[in-house]
């Protein structure tokens, strides 16, 4: 493990600390500092600095007529002891101090600090020498560990995003694991504005703006691993938000027979993915993951012998030989705009990150007509509802039947855990009114729960899988667009075609053992009709 004997004991859960800081005192010869010791405020001398006490483990307690007293985790370093000589031209005592005590008051020290520079801030928020002061407190040692042990703890967990969170009883650390978010012990309150100030330094933001949302990005390695951060702030009532999308390069597998399709989906949505020209659009919330399916697509392609244009915001991952375009609104580098360009690039695949308004739509439908294949994703409940959100978008049906291939529907269900899913029997009622007993095999009547163990951290669950709904135009689906058809229309017809619908598909997973039927019904639940829910 590495460090002092004591500390590994102490670390191994083999000694309590006061029995290590007793054994410390009679072999170094040195007293012993109890928590009521420490001074209420810090005590500050001028030339001393805040970094060499952090990085030392040391605390200032008394200056007692000339002679300067101190906690110290390793009061027997002669490199302390001279150093702090050196730096305030007194004579000093070094006590042993418990290293819990000592961080506890380095940190309210920290805390004293940035009030202060968040003070002077509100006072005068363009005056450099603060913005440096809090730049400075950013960098603290407590403050780089509490921020480095946050992004640890997502990759551990696995983690998609890290949600900081001011509230007036502290500072609240979630994270989302799977698609559900749950409460983790949170870093000490007394840190929460420098923790935020350091991760804004990383992704260099503005530090003294925080009255308006901002956005950015840190690029890190953690744990030997390209890691990528997405930074979002915003102000609340009780100071600024922080959210951070994580994208680890080395999890994401753009493979679509690794993307839960079923045999017969991932057949036909191949196909169209070949078909020379047309509009292939993904629909679904934001988190269904809709643009990793997007990029498993396109990695399935040659992009040696086809020209692959992207445009996106952001770019998440970079995908080898194909054109990535990163929108910038700051200078009114738009999806539209960028489209228009594009076409002159004579492509051959393009794909839109998101249809977010009528111009982007209708450059996309007109691409499409003009020989190109066109992906990209829509934010709708159903498959067929996309056909009238492109409706709503200015898009006329005839255009909508003239170039759009087909729609998928997405979602993510979690995985039940391999080490400790529990096989259950289902009723027979609770199987036909569910719709279940159709994908059992013959006399079959078991499926599988969540339990929870060490493994997946007591959930019951470990990573996720996609359901598919795929809505494919074909020239009886086009005729019933062009007649009106609404959205509980086309969906019947659909499903009278063949159309497994996303319940349906999730209805599989369950039956073959992947899923639960509970997580099943939490994410199909917006979905209605004859599908059982």
């Amino acid at each position: 493990m590495g460090g002092l004997i004591g500390q590994v004991l102490l670390k191994l859960g083999l000694v309590s600390e006061k029995d290590l800081l007793e054994a410390l005192s009679e072999q170094l010869d040195v007293p012993v500092v109890s928590a009521e010791e420490y001074p209420e405020e810090p005590v500050r001398l001028n030339g001393l600095s805040s970094d060499f006490l952090a990085s030392n483990n040391v605390v200032l307690l008394k200056n007692a007529g000339g002679v300067l007293v101190c906690s110290a985790a390793m009061p027997h370093s002669d490199y302390i002891r001279k150093g702090l000589e050196l730096a305030t031209g007194l004579s000093v005592e070094l006590r042993l101090g418990a290293e819990s005590d000592i961080q506890a008051a380095l940190e309210k020290a920290l805390a004293s600090d940035t009030a202060e520079a968040e003070d002077e801030v509100a006072q005068d928020i363009d005056g450099g020498a603060f913005i440096e002061h809090l730049k400075d407190l950013a960098s603290e040692a407590p403050v780089i560990r509490a921020v480095n042990k946050i992004i640890h703890q997502a990759l551990d967990y696995g983690a998609s995003d890290i949600h900081l969170e001011p509230f007036d009883d502290g500072l609240h650390l979630r994270y989302r694991v799977d698609g559900v978010i749950e409460q983790y012990e949170a870093p000490a309150s007394a840190l929460a504005a420098a923790i935020v100030s350091r991760i804004k330094i990383l992704a260099q933001m503005d530090i003294a703006e925080r009255r308006l949302p901002q956005d950015g990005r840190i690029m890190t390695r953690v744990k030997g691993r390209e890691i990528d951060l997405r930074v979002s702030s915003i102000p609340t009532v009780h100071g600024e938000g922080l959210v951070l999308r994580v994208l680890d390069r080395q999890s994401i597998n753009l493979s679509l027979s690794k993307m839960g399709f079923s045999a017969d989906t991932l057949k036909r949505y191949t196909q169209l993915l070949h078909k020379p020209h047309g509009v292939l659009l993904l629909t679904g919330p934001t988190g269904s993951g809709k643009t990793t399916t997007l990029y498993a697509s396109l990695a399935s392609l040659d992009a040696d012998k086809l020209k692959i244009i992207t445009v996106e915001d952001p770019v998440e991952y970079q995908l080898h030989g194909i054109n990535q375009i990163q929108v910038q609104s700051q200078i009114d580098l738009s999806f539209a705009r960028s489209l228009r360009s594009i076409l002159r690039q004579d492509p051959d695949i393009i794909m839109i990150g998101e249809m977010r308004d009528t111009e982007t739509a209708q450059i996309a439908v007109q691409s499409a007509l003009t020989g190109h294949l066109v992906l990209s994703t829509l934010h709708t409940n159903t498959a067929a509802g996309a056909i009238t959100r492109l409706e709503d978008m200015g898009v006329e049906r005839y255009l909508v039947t003239a170039a759009v291939n087909g729609v998928l529907a997405q979602r993510l269900l979690r995985r039940l855990c391999s080490h400790c899913k529990t096989e259950v029997e289902v009723e027979a009622g609770v199987a036909r009114d569910t719709g279940l007993e159709r994908w059992l095999g013959d006399g079959a009547a078991q499926i599988f729960n969540a339990n929870g163990c060490e493994a997946c951290k007591y959930t019951g669950y470990s990573g996720r899988t996609a359901i598919h709904e795929l809505f494919v135009l074909d020239s009886d689906v086009q005729k019933a667009i062009q007649s009106g058809a609404g959205v509980s229309e086309l969906h019947e017809l659909a499903c009278r075609k063949g159309m497994h619908t996303l319940y349906e598909d999730g209805l599989r997973k369950v039956a073959a053992g992947e899923t639960s039927l509970e997580e099943l019904l939490r994410i199909t639940q917006d979905q209605d009709g004859d599908d059982g829910v």
